[in-house]
Formats: C-alpha cells, sequence, structure tokens
C-alpha cells in the first residue's frame, strides 16, 4: 500500500497486524506526531523521528527486530521511472537494522563529535602542513573558504538523511539507493580506506606525541617511533573494548575537549611568547616553481581534509528527532564555534615560526618542559578518543553483520567480541603505521581518491539526483560546476600525492624512526 503526505514521496508500509520489520505514522507536523508503543515478546522498540530537507511532513517510524538476528538482509528491488517502467539499474532498499545505538543523542553531543575531529591533533600539524606551503594570503582565504564549501556540502549530505520515505544511516545506504548496487559498493569501499587511512594516521599522531614526550626528558634513540606507536594502538584498542558504539561516547567527548583546550592553549601560548621575543621571520614559501605548484595542491587537500569526516550519515543516525534541523545546528556548532580553536593554533603558530614551522607545533616551541609535557600526553589521549568515532562505521559494520550477542553490550559475548575483532581491525591500522610513519603522503592520495569524491562530488551529484525536479537551471548548474570542479581538484591532488610518495620514498625507509 502507497501512502504520501504533504506531497512527499510514496512510502511503503506493510497491512499486517503485527510486523516487527516498520510501521509508518505520518504527521503533518512535529508536534502533532503522536506514539504507538507495541508489545512483543523478544522485541524492542525504537522511535526514529525525521523530516526531509525542504518538506513539512514529518515521518514517525516504530522499528523492532529481534536481538537474536544476525542482520535483515539487504534487499534489492528495481527502481520505477516515472513512466511506470522497471529501470534497468538495481538500487538498494535502505536497512534500518543496526546492533548500535541510533536517534538518543542530542545536537549538541553531536556537535561535541564533529569538533572532536576537527580539534584532534591534526590540528597541530596544520601550520606546517598548510599555512607553509600556501603563506599567509592564500593560507588564510583557504582555510575560510575551505570551511564554506565543507559546511555547505555536509549540510547537502545531511538534507538527503530522508530519501524516498526511509531513512539512511549509512553512506553507501544512501548512495545505493539513489545509483544502485554497484555505487553501493565502490562508495563503501572509498568510504572504507579513507576511515581506514585517518585511523592509521591518528595512531601516528598518538606515537609521535608519546615520543615527543620521552625526547623531553631522555633524547638516547632508546624508545623508537614503531615503539610508541605501538603503545598507541594497544591503548585505543584498550578503549575501543570498553565503549560499545558513537553514542556511548557521551562524557568523553567532555574529556576530549579538555585534552584538546590543554594542548591548543598550550601552543597557542608558547607560539605567542616565542613570537614576541624573536625577529623577524620568514614567511617565503621554501622550494622550486614547480614543487610549489604540487606544495600548493596538497596543501589546499589538506585544507578540505581538516573539516570533514567523509562519514556524517553515520554520525546523523545517532541525532534525537527532527535529525535534519539538528544534524544542521551540529554543523553550525562544529564550523562556527568549533572551528575557532583550529584558526587560533595554526595561525599564531606559523606567526611565530615563520616557513621553519614543524609538521608537529610542540616541536617547535619553547617553555617549560613539564607544560610541553602535559600537552603531549593530552594530545596522545585525545587521539584515542578521536580514532573510536572515525572507526565507528567500521565497528557498527562488523557489531551488526557478525556481532549480535545477546543481553547487554558488557556481556562477556559482546566484550569477547570486540577484543578480537576490534583488536585485530586495530593491530592491522597499528602495523601500517609502525610500517609507513611517513604515511602522511599516502593520506594526501587517500584524500584526493576517496575525500574529495564523498564529500564534495557525491553530495552535489546526489542533491541533483534527488532534487532534480525542484531546482532551478541555475541552481542546477551550480551543482554541475562544483561536481566538475571538484573532480578536477581531485585528480589534481591524486597526482600531487604521488609525486610526493616519490620523492619521499628515497628519503624514508620502513618502520623509520622520525
Amino acid at each position: 500500500m502507497d501512502m504520501t503526505g504533504g506531497g512527499g514521496p510514496p512510502i511503503e508500509a506493510s497491512t499486517r497486524v503485527v510486523d516487527p520489520s516498520s510501521i509508518f505514522f505520518i504527521s503533518s507536523s512535529p508536534s502533532s506526531a503522536t506514539t504507538t508503543t507495541t508489545t512483543t515478546l523478544s522485541f524492542t522498540s525504537s522511535a526514529i523521528y525525521t523530516d526531509e530537507g525542504d518538506s513539512e511532513t514529518s515521518l514517525l517510524l516504530h522499528r523492532g527486530r529481534k536481538e537474536e538476528d544476525a542482520m535483515t538482509e539487504t534487499k534489492l528491488r528495481v527502481g520505477q521511472g516515472n513512466d511506470g517502467d522497471a529501470d534497468s539499474n538495481p538500487k538498494i532498499d535502505a536497512s534500518e537494522d543496526t546492533a548500535h545505538q541510533i536517534s538518543s543523542d542530542p545536537w549538541y553531543q553531536v556537535g561535541f563529535v564533529l569538533t572532536t575531529g576537527v580539534n584532534s591533533a591534526y590540528v597541530l600539524g596544520y601550520s606546517g602542513s598548510a599555512m607553509v606551503p600556501l603563506g599567509w594570503v592564500i593560507g588564510t582565504t583557504g582555510f575560510i573558504l575551505a570551511a564554506a564549501v565543507s559546511l555547505y556540502a555536509n549540510v547537502l549530505i545531511a538534507r538527503l538523511h530522508e530519501v524516498g520515505g526511509k531513512r539512511h544511516i549509512r553512506y553507501r545506504d544512501l548512495a545505493g539507493h539513489i545509483y544502485g548496487r554497484k555505487m553501493y559498493s565502490l562508495t563503501w569501499a572509498l568510504q572504507y580506506v579513507n576511515l581506514f587511512m585517518i585511523n592509521t594516521g591518528y595512531i601516528i599522531l598518538a606515537g609521535q606525541a608519546l615520543k615527543a614526550t620521552y625526547v623531553l626528558y631522555r633524547d638516547d634513540g632508546v624508545l623508537k617511533l614503531p615503539y610508541c606507536i605501538a603503545i598507541g594502538g594497544f591503548v585505543c584498542a584498550l578503549f575501543a573494548f570498553g565503549i560499545p558504539h558513537l553514542s556511548a561516547l557521551r562524557i568523553w567527548l567532555g574529556f576530549s575537549t579538555f585534552l584538546s583546550l590543554i594542548y591548543i592553549i598550550t601552543a597557542f601560548v608558547l607560539s605567542l611568547k616565542d613570537g614576541l621575543s624573536t625577529p623577524a621571520r620568514d614567511y617565503s614559501i621554501p622550494g622550486s616553481n614547480a614543487s610549489k605548484v604540487f606544495s600548493t595542491i596538497g596543501a589546499a587537500a589538506t585544507l578540505v581534509f581538516s573539516y570533514n569526516t567523509g562519514m556524517l550519515p553515520e554520525i546523523q543516525a545517532t541525532v534525537k528527532p527532527p535529525v535534519i534541523r539538528n544534524m544542521e545546528k551540529a554543523l553550525w556548532f562544529q564550523f562556527v564555534i568549533g572551528g575557532l580553536p583550529l584558526y587560533a593554533v595554526t595561525f599564531v603558530g606559523y606567526w611565530a615560526y615563520g616557513s621553519s614551522t614543524s609538521t608537529y607545533l610542540l616541536n617547535s616551541v619553547n617553555g617549560p618542559i613539564w607544560v610541553k609535557s602535559v600537552a603531549n600526553i593530552a594530545a596522545f589521549f585525545q587521539t584515542v578518543v578521536a580514532l573510536h568515532i572515525f572507526a565507528s562505521p567500521m565497528y557498527e559494520y562488523l557489531d551488526t553483520k557478525y556481532g549480535r550477542g545477546e543481553g547487554s553490550p558488557f556481556s562477556f559475548y559482546n566484550v569477547s567480541f570486540r577484543v578480537v575483532v576490534r583488536g585485530g581491525y586495530l593491530a592491522v591500522n597499528t602495523f601500517v603505521a609502525a610500517v609507513l610513519p611517513f604515511l602522511g603522503d599516502f593520506m594526501s592520495l587517500t584524500g584526493a581518491l576517496s575525500t574529495f569524491p564523498l564529500t564534495f562530488v557525491l553530495a552535489n551529484h546526489m542533491y541533483l539526483m534527488v532534487k532534480k525536479n525542484k531546482l532551478s537551471a541555475p541552481q542546477k548548474a551550480w551543482h554541475w560546476l562544483n561536481v566538475v570542479g571538484f573532480s578536477c581538484l581531485a585528480m589534481a591532488a591524486a597526482i600531487a600525492a604521488l609525486r610526493l610518495i616519490v620523492v619521499d620514498s628515497k628519503t624514508y625507509h620502513l618502520f623509520a624512526d622520525l
């Protein structure tokens, strides 16, 4: 039976009396929504209440599922054209089945999740990795422009969270629903590679922070970077065993924010002190003309990387209803409030040290050893929390498909499952991090091949596909301009990253102690 409300898309509903899959109620406004409780043995009920970006129609979904089910198998369906003929491209029906908690977090908690990613220990590298190759004018303008286009692209993705009467809690589900099975698989592969490389980078950062702390007291070369990376990976695994899902972070987000403020304020104050007491700095962009071109392209990719997660639908899945409006609030919080510490430490760090700024700012600052130690330790532990955010899509996939233990998340079976599966995943991350501690070049390549497509190219093209009948000609032209422009930028960034890999491969070796 097809039901429509407010001119919205058709919504399929079951007519059976007690169907544990899904029951839909349509309401013209959020305030008029009613709640229905279905009492069924062995089932749990959770309310998901969404709104579709530019529509007043709201959807109240009561979903029940057997706790002992492995996973509702992803179903194939054939898309229908406007004339009723079957489309030859098979589409993926979105699955709301998940072993993780969804629709439970207030918008400000989601905002702190996003801000934790933006102000992770990666911010200590932007002075050297972005501002040094770009300089004052292009670098400052680039950070502001990258924030604007990133906010715009993320809002587009947020407004596609509910399409075709269904909520899409995974990026791959959304792409599969719009494009079909091949794009479902490609999106999942791009997202997996992107998040795997980000997680590996976090483990490298944790190792660098730990080694920087050790060197402050004993620079004897005994504790090498690969050893520090191994310790960092082990601590990240311990944390992953105890946090069952993204919503369970809660108080840890507060600790993460506190830890971020420690190393950001320390780097800011010590950089400011050094800048006021040192002579004029050299702000010229280093390198030959050819290398400047490639480093500028790579730095542009870094600007985009600094603001984006590549997993917005998975984060949006945790927010309370109305999910689109609340997600937009969280995004504005991230880009307006959450971006301020990033700007402060990046610009002051570059101002203080110019073109000699280190890619790990705490290595450039001068100050009391104990202050620098506290900042490095704070960076180490904040990285542990941040990694868990970016690993959550993989954890959700593994827990949903293979876990499904009965009882609480802290039952013996569920904890044992996390120890084996998450421990194995992070062991691979840690091994790659130790083997390739100069992973920044590979991350630039990954960002070019996955972050750009996921965040900018797909966001604009999916919006075109879904809203094509509602967009004017200038609006369509604008979205196509974004698709083509960011595709070209992605190819250019990939070429620049490949060049950096070739150059650095002559300098570094496996298991390097950098």
